[in-house]
């Protein structure tokens, strides 16, 4: 995400008298030319982590808080969200088109300060942004996996594994979406179509048949989970914009909000009135299939699959939030590579100190998460009401306002 990742570095005084590069010094700038080139994150990837992990969080806890508020309406500030969301995302890939340099190296060139302030701000913002979703996590783990209630530290694992994914930079967060694009599609459907045939669609008639006071207060309330564009800003900073990536980024973003409208009508097709009652819905969602009475609770194993990408999708704001405080302190992806500003040589001196960095930030913000679970999940109601109703403010501010300001930065393209 610094300006090293993207340009590519000087060979030192060994390129200019003709000496051979070692193995390691060869690969490292190998891997430099295609980050000077592509960025470490490239439009595929993106893609996938629009369409198929940023839906997942929004099939645990939303389905049910929205049919509280807007019953059989559900869908429409379901809609509201992803529109807004959507135009964001608009205008943050017009402003990667106007340059050819990525997001926060722009904002660097502009105010070295403003650059930090900005990482520091969205680090806190997406460490609090995971709090509340997290102990919806903890508490859907002790529910769905155990048969009697377990000691808070079962959820230890969590951690160890956030731990390890924090330590990793964007490269892998654009693998990790490779994987998770089969097991997404496989269980999604796998849970729709096992849920389809106890669906009664007439439960979301009629239509707009809650007052629109009530879908103002679904739509609020639901913020906390239809915040997404706060998570693109860091992976804009690895992106490199290329001619057309546009309609391909929003086409993906929109299958993904396809998507969670469909596992939202489902939803409220199949429990009907009973629906705010049924939390953590992709677990119930199937459990009247008939079929389950021939061979029993199958439909778990599609629930175990996609537990596998909620899992990376919540871990996924800590790993942006170390990437951010790394921004911060000035340590970027090319220094933990092994190339610096003063090329491959240079840059492998500074590889151990940025990797220890890294790896005291990650267990830094795990650690403190964890303290947290640990403490507050017997106080779940105070901070459901703290995040989706006292701070509501706070998720469309870094998911709307601040990605709309980076239309201040100018571009170098000739239009």
């Amino acid at each position: 995400m610094s300006a090293n990742t993207t340009m590519l570095p000087p060979l030192g005084k060994s390129g200019g008298s003709g000496e051979q590069l070692s193995g390691g010094a060869a690969a490292n700038e190998k891997s430099a030319l295609k980050a000077a080139k592509g960025g470490l994150i490239c439009r595929r990837q993106l893609c996938f982590l629009l369409a198929f992990i940023l839906p997942v969080p929004k099939l645990l806890e939303a389905p049910s808080l929205l049919a509280y508020f807007s019953k059989g309406d559900l869908l429409l500030p379901a809609f509201l969200h992803y529109v807004l969301q959507t135009g964001v995302l608009i205008a943050l890939l017009c402003v990667c088109a106007k340059s050819d340099k990525p997001l926060f190296q722009r904002l660097r060139e502009v105010s070295k300060p403003l650059a930090a302030a900005v990482y520091i701000a969205l680090a806190a913002y997406f460490i609090f942004s995971d709090l509340f979703p997290l102990l919806d996590l903890a508490n859907f783990s002790n529910t769905a996996f155990f048969d009697t209630a377990p000691s808070v530290s079962a959820f230890l694992p969590f951690f160890l594994l956030s731990a390890f994914i924090c330590v990793k930079d964007e490269k892998a967060i654009g693998r990790s979406a490779d994987l998770c694009m089969p097991i997404f599609l496989f269980a999604f459907f796998g849970l729709i179509f096992m849920a389809f045939g106890e669906t009664d669609f007439t439960e979301l008639f009629p239509l707009f048949g809650t007052s629109a006071g009530e879908n103002f207060k679904g739509m609020y309330h639901s913020f906390v989970h239809f915040s997404d564009m706060a998570l693109i800003i860091p992976l804009l900073g690895a992106y490199r914009y290329e001619k057309g990536d546009g309609k391909k980024i929003v086409g993906a973003y929109t299958g993904g909000g396809a998507f969670v409208l469909l596992f939202l009508a489902v939803f409220y097709g199949v429990f009907g009135a009973l629906a705010p009652r049924e939390t953590y819905a992709f677990d119930k969602i199937a459990r009247y299939f008939s079929a389950l009475d021939v061979v029993g609770r199958v439909d778990l194993l599609l629930v175990y699959l996609i537990t596998v990408v909620l899992l990376y999708a919540y871990a996924l704001p800590l790993q942006l939030a170390v990437i951010c405080l790394c921004g911060a302190c000035g340590i970027g992806a090319g220094e933990a590579d092994g190339v610096g500003a003063g090329g491959v040589d240079s840059g492998a001196k500074h590889a151990e100190r940025a990797k220890r960095r890294r790896l005291i930030l990650s267990l830094s913000v795990n650690g403190a998460v964890l303290l947290f679970v640990l403490f507050a999940s017997r106080r779940y109601h105070f901070f459901y009401s703290l995040t989706t109703a006292k701070l509501f403010f706070v998720f469309p501010i870094f998911s709307m306002a601040l990605p709309l300001s980076f239309l201040l930065l100018k571009g170098d393209k000739k239009r």
